[in-house]
């Protein structure tokens, strides 16, 4: 284009205030301008023959202007590019439209480089191209660096999918970010539960507001086990929490100077129920040759308990009859103090034997208060009642709630608690001869309160005898024989309540058998 013509202006005004202002430039500044561009540019004729190269070029390529002038551009092809890019680049050409994408070149030196190019027609007044402007520029180290993220993303998504623990990432909302391959099996196992909702929801119930420190400060934690009965069965699953944060930087524009910070939470669950069963099962035996030995023992204090209640009663007649002859010492009777000598004689020996037999009673001993949960407490208790569960028939209807928080007790004083209750409520639907045969039970937190009811459809306690029940030796079943160590089953269960601090009773609302509630405190401050 001679320097006297007028540009066309097919853009409209814009574009032609646009030409008119650069009209007042001389054409030197145009040179020194695309000479010493930082961006290699060439300018070839329509046969991709070379005219001009700028210093970037002889920077970028090794050749100098002059070894370059009048050779063609395929002098940097290292022909490692597929022969489809060039055809690409040349079918844009003859569209006179320009083709940007990344060539293979080569240098004079003969090294390799990733050339990142774009070229384009340079168009006369009839819209014919009369040349080719070339503009590229080394992206080798910045596709190496590319490469390297990629390739260092795909072997941490690829270890963190080979890993056995579950591990999810969560915004400050608690959204997912990313995931790996063992938490989305967990989120299939659990489903409909969200595991990490659910997770979270657990772990803010047991650490309070130290969880809301860990997650402002950027601090972590290990090894914070849990239990939780979720999925569609409502299965017993354990759980050991890892908990990190993990702090970004925004990746927007507006943050390349402030480099504000984005705060993630990383949660490592590992599932650890396979273990817990096993040592489950270790504990249960445990648990049965401890509770066949509280029951020997009880039924040894039972009986105890009963000789002493029949024994009672002959000293309680002697003390009567001591006491009406020494009032009628007056009458003068030659035999009364013989009488009362021998009565007085006998009711030693009956107070020394008494006293025999309340020292042979078994004492109680509770043991030292831990760390309870109801849900895994209750699960024991029905598994140590199935066979009889199974053999009158009954129904067990008993849904754990999602979480429930620990209590502090006397694990094993508080598994004989529920027993016996279970076990009552066993033997009064058996002995009821009702075709309809259920057990419910309900665990709930009640303000600071654990509250558990345990409910029968069997023939329910008569209104005048619901306190009574828990009188020892007094029993509504017709097959008890008191004083001879039967009747002391809810006495019993009484005695454990109040080593908690709690209460049980009798619902006297409840009319399809018998309910009864136990309020225990989660925390009863004393050890």
């Amino acid at each position: 284009m001679a320097k006297d013509e007028q540009p066309a202006a097919p853009g409209g005004n814009a574009e032609a205030d646009n030409n008119e202002l650069l009209q007042g430039l001389p054409a030197s500044v145009f040179f020194q301008a695309v000479e010493h561009s930082p961006v290699a540019i060439s300018i070839t004729d329509l046969n991709a023959n070379i005219l001009y190269s700028n210093r970037a070029f002889t920077k970028e390529t090794g050749y100098a202007s002059t070894e370059v002038i009048g050779r063609n551009e395929s002098v940097l092809s290292n022909r490692n590019t597929p022969r489809l890019v060039y055809d690409a680049l040349w079918g844009r050409l003859r569209q006179h439209k320009p083709w940007s994408g990344v060539l293979v070149n080569r240098r004079k030196d003969g090294k390799r480089y990733l050339a990142e190019l774009m070229v384009a027609p340079v168009l006369d007044d009839d819209n014919e191209p009369i040349h080719y402007l070339g503009m590229h520029r080394d992206v080798t180290e910045l596709y190496a660096l590319e490469q390297r993220v990629q390739n260092q993303k795909a072997m941490i998504e690829n270890a963190v999918n080979a890993a056995n623990v579950a591990m999810v990432l969560l915004d400050d909302d608690n959204q997912i970010v990313l995931d790996n391959l063992a938490y989305k099996t967990l989120a299939a196992d659990l489903r409909p539960q969200e595991p990490s909702h659910v997770i979270l929801a657990a772990l803010q119930d047991e650490m309070g507001e130290r969880l809301q420190v860990i997650r402002e400060r950027g601090l972590s934690f290990q090894g914070h086990e849990m239990q939780l009965d979720i999925g569609r069965k409502r299965n017993a699953r354990w759980f050991s929490i890892d908990g990190s944060m993990i702090e970004i930087g925004d990746e927007s524009a507006d943050s390349f100077f402030a480099q504000p910070e984005r705060r993630y939470l990383l949660l490592v669950i590992n599932d650890v129920t396979e273990l817990r069963k096993r040592q489950h099962a270790e504990k249960m035996n445990a648990l049965k040759l401890l509770i066949a030995e509280e029951e020997a023992l009880q039924s040894m204090r039972e009986a105890l308990n009963g000789a002493l209640f029949k024994f009672q009663r002959p000293l309680n007649l002697m003390n009567a009859a001591v006491r009406m002859l020494e009032q009628r010492k007056g009458d003068e009777h030659a035999l009364t103090d013989q009488v009362l000598l021998a009565l007085k004689e006998a009711i030693d020996a009956g107070n020394d034997a008494h006293s025999t037999l309340e020292k042979a009673v078994p004492r109680e001993h509770p043991g030292v208060k831990s760390s309870i949960n109801m849900n895994e407490l209750l699960r024991n208790v029905l598994e140590l009642c199935t066979s009889d569960l199974l053999r009158y028939g009954i129904l067990v209807d008993w849904r754990p709630p999602l979480h429930i928080p620990a209590m502090t007790g006397y694990s094993s004083r508080l598994h004989s608690l529920f027993k016996q209750l279970v076990d009552n409520a066993v033997e009064a639907m058996a002995g009821s001869g009702s075709a309809r045969r259920e057990l419910n039970i309900v665990a709930r937190v009640e303000g600071g309160d654990m509250v558990v009811t345990i409910s029968d459809t069997g023939p329910g306690i008569p209104e005048e005898n619901r306190t009574r029940v828990f009188e020892p030796f007094f029993s509504t079943k017709p097959h008890t024989n008191q004083g001879a160590g039967y009747g002391m089953g809810l006495t019993i269960v009484q005695e454990i309540v109040a080593e908690h601090l709690g209460t049980v009773h009798v619902d006297p609302l409840y009319q399809e058998g018998c309910r009864v509630c136990v309020h225990l405190p989660l925390s009863t401050g004393r050890s």
